[in-house]
């Protein structure tokens, strides 16, 4: 199981439990929007190196994002919802405001 999740200076970060790589899912409030979320899950590479292998990532981070996309549209109270790319979150400036 995954532990208790983390307060950041961006949000929440949420640690998985998963074999292989390490997974969580990084949240925040999305300041433009009373009701909006800002979200994204690491690792943001399709694959990761791990020991002396390469770990594809793409599958698991797909469903992860297709799930939590489910759920985020269908709770009450949230209107907006936006995933952060790595380079957005690297570089906030850069956002470009889009909605759900």
């Amino acid at each position: 199981m995954g532990q208790e999740p983390v307060a950041e200076d961006w949000g929440w970060r949420i640690d998985l439990a998963n074999d292989g790589f390490e997974l969580w899912i990084g949240c925040g409030h999305y300041q433009e929007y009373p009701d909006g979320y800002l979200c994204f899950i690491e690792p943001h590479t399709p694959r990761v190196r791990r020991l002396f292998r390469s770990v594809d990532t793409q599958e698991r981070v797909n469903a992860l994002q297709r799930s939590l996309d489910k759920i985020l549209s269908e709770a009450d109270g949230i209107r907006w919802k936006r995933w952060w790319t790595h380079e957005e979150f690297n570089n906030p400036a850069r956002l470009v405001v889009l909605a759900k």
